[in-house]
């Protein structure tokens, strides 16, 4: 059973900055690539950030230069460092990630930035 467990979100006013951290445990023989969505009230998921095993890295337009996603992999854990946050940022985060080569979610979440 493969779990993955986010934490770090939460209220902040704009301007600020939050970290999250996704972990994951269980049985895990390998975990390819990691990332962060997120999905806004109405709005569809869509991809925030991605880190390969490798560590190649890709952002959406809307977090270049704001955002960094970063992973340890001796921890199986996946960083997203958010520096100033825009209310249009506020949304529920979700982590995921290839692991055993399948794809596995967290349960989410809520990042809230008040103006």
């Amino acid at each position: 059973q493969v779990q993955l467990v986010e934490s770090g979100g939460g209220l902040v006013q704009a301007g600020g900055s939050l970290r999250l951290s996704c972990a994951a445990s269980g049985s895990i023989f390998s975990i390819n690539a990691m990332g962060w969505y997120r999905q806004a009230p109405g709005k569809q998921r869509e991809l925030v950030a991605a880190i390969t095993s490798g560590g190649s890295t890709n952002y959406a337009d809307s977090v270049k230069g704001r955002f960094t996603i970063s992973r340890d992999s001796a921890k199986n854990t996946v960083y997203l460092q958010m520096n100033s946050l825009k209310p249009e940022d506020t949304a529920v985060y979700y982590c995921n990630a290839n692991i055993n080569h399948y794809s596995y979610w967290g349960k989410g979440t809520l990042v809230t930035v008040s103006s």
